[in-house]
């Protein structure tokens, strides 16, 4: 709960001892008392905004003050022991106290929620890119003269600034909300109170002293965006990496571009076929803009890495910001993405031999990455079937097709591996888990939305493994979590494949 929101509901408790009990309310100073809600909850919606959470509080600031006037404009008309008097009372009282609960736990079960501090020892510095492609059209919109454009947040380290003006989580929130909840049937109001969301990143500060840094682009899901797995993209930056989360137009909800053009995403009943055709093709093909896509949009969003790996070359030569000029080590670079994400990573990596390491999270891999398989070294996180099952029984989603398809497609690749990697099931998390819903609801799991593992406990052991598999696949430190018998976290099951031609 934020300052103001508790100091609202204390000075509503206070209103309301003050209105109810017969000795307090006689009391002159009484009045005042009553008023104080009104002048916190106007305080802080000017210095704050509207926040839905807080309604019910706004709504008992103004009952307050009305119950006193009511009561002083019948008083003598109703005998003080009469029953209507009492009931009246009674009444009000008890709606005054569900109303009083309500709008003190509201807040703290929606909160305006903070991002626990990184375990590494490196501070966090942001900066926000725009980059086009002149060479590709941008095929989410109707003009053929577009090209393809996309929105790129850098995530650096950087020393540690602790009284430093932290970054927001998503730049352009309500916007980001509205679209993200409306492509998933929503109330956009759910997620208003996202712009007063920061993280752990300071915009703009000098990059951390020290050598060159390896990098790693991130891929978000479908309706997502770039900053959808803070709690995993802060760790990996605190340990040493510089990571780079792209906001993809059909991929991510919305991209707003600098000139104020604005690139939504289709409704999943359109954009749904376009990026499945890439694991299951279909005879008659999906068409995008009047435009047949027989190949989908996965090797068309495979291309962004690409435009990422020169633009940020572009960067290390001469950075505009002049912040990472010389500091990036893009021959250690790899790439994570979650669901969605996932499959772009890979066929990213199927495309562009730059890229040295990939981590998969929880998506079907297309059929030419299964033909195909991948050079680079490769660690795919996932759940059992029976979790699965668990999160449809729950939450939705998830069939027994989508799960065979999913778990087949990454045992299929992981299975010809010529660069090793690792194959990693983690029982009781569910595919939210991979990003950072359970901090957006701490209730999630008892509603079902997030797995039994718990959602702190699921960000430890994502952090851990996505940790050690970069460390070791691009800067050669060995760990014992990546030991197929290892117990480090006894949850999960690990299984290793070596690279080919070891033993």
């Amino acid at each position: 709960m934020r300052p103001v929101e508790a100091m609202l509901a204390a000075a509503n408790l206070i209103g309301f001892l003050a209105t109810v009990l017969p000795r307090v309310r006689r009391r002159r100073r009484a009045g005042y008392l009553s008023a104080v809600p009104v002048i916190i909850a106007v305080v802080q919606v000017l210095a704050e905004g509207f926040r839905w959470q807080v309604v019910p509080g706004y709504a008992l600031a103004l009952a307050l003050p009305g119950a006193r006037l009511v009561r002083r404009a019948t008083a003598g008309r109703l005998h003080p022991r009469g029953w209507i008097a009492r009931t009246v009372t009674l009444a009000g009282s008890a709606g005054c106290v569900i109303v009083l609960v309500v709008s003190a736990a509201l807040p703290v079960v929606v909160p305006v929620f903070h991002f626990p501090a990184p375990t590494g020892r490196y501070g966090i510095g942001t900066v926000t890119c725009h980059w086009v492609d002149q060479s590709r059209p941008e095929l989410l919109t109707a003009d053929p003269a577009d090209r393809r454009e996309v929105m790129a947040q850098v995530w650096y380290p950087a020393t540690p600034a602790p009284g430093a003006e932290r970054a927001p989580y998503i730049t352009d929130a309500a916007a980001v909300t509205s679209a993200a909840a409306r492509l998933a049937d929503l109330p956009p109001l759910l997620f208003s109170h996202f712009r007063y969301v920061t993280t752990n990143a300071v915009a703009a500060v000098p990059v951390a002293d020290g050598n060159t840094f390896p990098v790693l682009v991130f891929l978000s899901g479908l309706y997502g965006f770039r900053s959808v797995s803070t709690f995993q993209i802060e760790e990996l930056v605190s340990h040493g990496y510089v990571v780079v989360g792209l906001d993809q137009p059909g991929v991510v909800a919305t991209v707003r571009l600098p000139d104020g053009r604005r690139i939504e995403n289709l409704p999943i009943d359109a954009i749904g076929p376009l990026v499945d055709q890439s694991v299951e093709s279909q005879p008659a093909p999906p068409v995008l803009n009047g435009v047949p896509q027989p190949d989908g949009l996965v090797p068309y969003f495979a291309e962004d890495v690409r435009l990422a790996l020169d633009e940020l070359t572009r960067v290390d030569a001469h950075d505009p910001f002049g912040i990472l000029t010389g500091r990036l080590d893009l021959g250690r670079a790899g790439v994570f993405g979650v669901s969605l994400g996932g499959r772009v990573a890979a066929e990213s990596c199927l495309r562009d031999a730059r890229l040295k390491a990939c981590l998969v999270m929880d998506d079907p891999m297309s059929a030419d990455v299964v033909a195909t398989g991948l050079r680079q070294p490769t660690m795919f996180l996932t759940r059992d079937a029976e979790t699965m099952r668990l999160e449809r029984r729950k939450s939705g989603g998830w069939t027994e097709h989508d799960i065979a398809t999913t778990l087949d497609t990454m045992r299929a690749v992981y299975a010809k591996l010529s660069g090793g990697g690792y194959y990693v099931e983690i029982p009781d998390l569910f595919h939210v888990n991979f990003t950072d819903l359970p901090y957006w609801l701490p209730g999630s799991e008892q509603l079902g939305l997030t797995g039994p593992i718990g959602g702190r406990r699921g960000f430890a052991v994502i952090n851990a493994y996505t940790v050690a598999f970069f460390d070791q696949a691009l800067r050669a430190r060995t760990s014992p979590l990546l030991d197929e018998a290892s117990r480090l976290i006894p949850e999960a099951t690990v299984d290793v494949r070596p690279p080919s031609g070891q033993p």
